[in-house]
């Protein structure tokens, strides 16, 4: 479909491991990123990115958390990969997104009750959110001290979800206290749109503040107020708008759907490339 590379994704069973290595050496295939955790985890046959969360409480899963990345940096070496996607974790907190999202759908947007929520949302994640930072910040160091010799970037995802780290406020500080040029900012097309729609950031602005620290994207549009991992121009995300932000240099992943169609996986890589040029 005119792809040079690939993302193995968190869904990836060990079972897999054997071909896809056989289809790197032979030159089959070459991968650009691995998504944290790759392969799954013993027992796991789903994806599951976020099974062990960074953030946790609970030191055995952090103990998980800490192994199964691990893994994941060394099979990206492996398999000849620049780059590792991670997810940092959340905050232990009432459950407010669905609640947002719910009334998104149902043109709330505008009223006094989805600006109270949308505020006690944002006001309660600041409130709690220190000591789940201070656990995804260690958890952070030690990751960087395996992947800098292994020449293997760690890509920081903007989450959709409010409760998810770091908070979008919070990654030009993270950047700011890891100078380390084996972390970077993974941006999420999808992730910041819907960010966007539910009141949090500026979708362009946000990319814009966060330019120099770039690793990769990962590019799917959204069907209002939250359907993502649609195909780049069939909803509301103006690409255009972000190609400023755009470099030669940054890793590009088309995350589409299972359902999305290849005729239409094909079209929207040619719109992405028409929009963003030949980068």
């Amino acid at each position: 479909m005119g792809f040079e590379y690939a993302e193995l994704s968190h869904g990836i069973r060990i079972s897999l491991l054997p071909g896809i290595i056989d289809a790197v050496q032979a030159g089959e295939m070459k991968i650009s990123s691995l998504h944290n955790f790759c392969p799954l985890p013993i027992g796991v046959s789903h994806a599951a990115p976020n099974i062990f969360k960074f953030s946790s409480q609970d030191r055995r899963e952090r103990e998980n958390a800490y192994r199964y990345s691990i893994k994941t940096i060394e099979f990206a070496e492996r398999v000849q990969a620049k780059a590792v996607v991670l997810h940092m974790g959340s905050i232990e907190m009432k459950e407010y997104t669905d609640r947002l999202m719910d009334m998104l759908e149902n043109g709330q947007k505008e009223s006094p009750k989805y600006e109270r929520l949308l505020n006690e949302a944002a006001e309660k994640r600041q409130q709690k959110k220190e000591r789940y930072v201070q656990q995804a910040y260690e958890m952070l160091t030690m990751l960087i001290s395996h992947a800098e010799p292994r020449g293997i970037r760690l890509g920081i995802e903007i989450r959709e979800a409010v409760e998810e780290i770091p908070l979008d406020e919070d990654f030009a500080f993270l950047f700011k206290a890891f100078r380390s040029p084996s972390i970077g900012y993974w941006h999420d097309t999808g992730h910041a749109q819907i960010k966007e729609n539910l009141g949090f950031i500026n979708h362009v602005i946000h990319l814009e503040s966060l330019a120099s620290e770039i690793l990769g994207f990962h590019i799917h549009d959204v069907i209002f107020p939250g359907m993502d991992h649609c195909p780049p121009g069939t909803g509301i995300i103006n690409f255009e708008a972000l190609k400023p932000s755009v470099k030669p240099e940054h890793l590009k992943i088309m995350e589409l759907g299972p359902g999305v169609e290849p005729e239409d996986v094909k079209s929207s890589f040619a719109y992405i490339k028409s929009v963003w040029g030949q980068e």
